[in-house]
């Protein structure tokens, strides 16, 4: 009997150690989240997309056309993009030659040419800047017939603080003679337009 007493005691001994080793354990691995496991998605505040920008290559060139005119334009600034800042002297230059078709001989000029900025942002478009006009000394106006150009530079001010982009409006009134001997000219307009971010840095 003592010695079966002995057999029993120590099965009870290693049952009673191995509760507390069982207490232990934490959740069955398959009770865990996983971690690959989808979170809920958070609600982000919505980004406004980038301005565009007509001249983020540096330069650009286009070709319009008025009637008989055929206008081939280079615009470019010598301000680096990230320094159009609302506040900054912005310059666009521009640099126009034309061809006129059918081509009898009659030659094309400028008479004028007029620039509005107008400053704007994802959810407003502010009132245009004063017009820069730059209206020809010489009658009928600036020669602009390859092999001839005309080339200029104007400058956009001052801009509202919370602008991010700025309309540049262009208008070309151009003269051509209606014979190459002729004094009569018909008069032909073109217009463009560019849109150029504004740096919030």
């Amino acid at each position: 009997m003592r010695h079966r007493s002995s057999r029993t005691a120590v099965v009870v001994g290693l049952l009673a150690a191995s509760i507390p080793v069982l207490a232990g354990c934490g959740p069955a691995p398959w009770d865990l989240p996983r971690s690959d496991a989808p979170t809920p998605s958070q609600s982000a505040s919505p980004v406004a997309p980038p301005a565009q920008n007509d001249l983020s290559s540096g330069s650009t060139q286009r070709d319009l056309t008025a009637g008989p005119v055929a206008a081939t334009i280079s615009y470019w600034s010598t301000l680096r993009m990230d320094r159009w800042t609302p506040s900054a002297v912005k310059p666009i230059s521009l640099s126009m030659e034309t061809h006129v078709t059918p081509d009898n001989g009659q030659k094309v000029y400028l008479q004028r040419a007029t620039m509005t900025a107008v400053p704007s942002n994802g959810s407003q478009t502010f009132d245009p800047l004063d017009p820069q006009v730059d209206q020809s000394t010489v009658a009928p106006g600036y020669l602009v017939l390859a092999p001839y150009s005309y080339s200029n530079s104007f400058n956009i001010g001052t801009l509202p603080d919370d602008a991010t982009s700025v309309t540049v409006q262009f208008v070309y009134d151009f003269l051509v003679q209606t014979t190459p001997t002729s004094t009569e000219y018909a008069k032909q307009t073109a217009t463009d337009t560019l849109t150029i971010a504004i740096s919030r840095s």
